[in-house]
């Protein structure tokens, strides 16, 4: 589990969890949190109960959304029975207890708090959902409830790096259809008409622009750590079957 100091505080809990430490096996060893994987329900119910404790709470208490790469955001007052997640990709509350969690396998996973108003958001920025705005509209979320955007700290974990995310000319093609100014994120590939591009700093840049206060970077790439962490790329370069996801967490305590 990776803390960062800007987000501690006495009643902020949070982390960045890996792949380790869990009791899922095979392609899902360990702490595979992904209940939409094919790994055994129990099992990963168990292992978001290591997340939960770590992080002050139990299992009930975690509050996940079913991820559509969006831009759609929402204020949380309660938690919800699994099936009845809601089709979103950001989060945010100012209840104790309630566990907001984002479910990555290489998308950028980012959590927000505002410490002076209590509170906080998390958001799951693939390129879709950070290209639609996904952060902009957690960040408009948490403001409804009392924060501003200036004393916002977000901080994005682990995800996919520029060296290890090969894209296609329609894939660049919507970026600069949005701004020219995107093709800095983008550098040649090796395969003709291709291009490497950089998801972490595409969602660093937008938040900065967006006026959030304090915008961090964990630096540290999904792909390319396969002891640590769980990838949807790496999966199907290496054609296994399935994949868990890692989950970033954030609460109120």
């Amino acid at each position: 589990m990776i803390q960062i100091d800007d987000l501690k505080s006495d009643n902020i809990a949070h982390g960045f969890f890996g792949r380790q430490g869990g009791y899922s096996n095979g392609i899902f060893a360990s702490l595979n949190c992904g209940l939409g994987s094919g790994d055994d329900r129990a099992t990963v119910v168990r292992n978001r109960g290591v997340v939960a404790k770590a992080l002050g709470g139990t299992e009930p208490q975690i509050v996940t959304t079913y991820q559509v790469h969006s831009a759609e955001a929402i204020v949380v007052t309660k938690s919800w029975p699994y099936d009845e997640r809601p089709k979103v990709d950001g989060m945010v509350t100012n209840i104790p207890g309630l566990i907001l969690g984002a479910l990555t396998a290489d998308c950028g996973p980012v959590l927000f708090a505002d410490k002076k108003a209590s509170v906080i958001g998390c958001a799951h920025a693939g390129w879709k959902g950070a290209l639609a705005g996904v952060t902009d509209s957690t960040v408009l979320k948490m403001e409804s409830l009392g924060a501003r955007r200036e004393r916002i700290v977000a901080v994005l974990g682990p995800t996919i790096s520029k060296a290890a995310y090969e894209v296609g000319p329609e894939f660049i093609q919507r970026f600069l259809e949005a701004s020219a100014d995107n093709k800095k994120f983008f550098a040649n590939s090796v395969r003709k008409d291709h291009f490497m591009f950089d998801l972490p700093a595409y969602i660093i840049t937008r938040m900065k622009a967006f006026g959030v206060g304090t915008v961090i970077d964990c630096g540290l790439c999904t792909y390319t750590r396969k002891e640590d962490y769980f990838s949807y790329r790496r999966t199907i370069h290496s054609r296994e079957k399935d994949y868990g996801r890692q989950i970033a967490a954030i609460t109120l305590t």
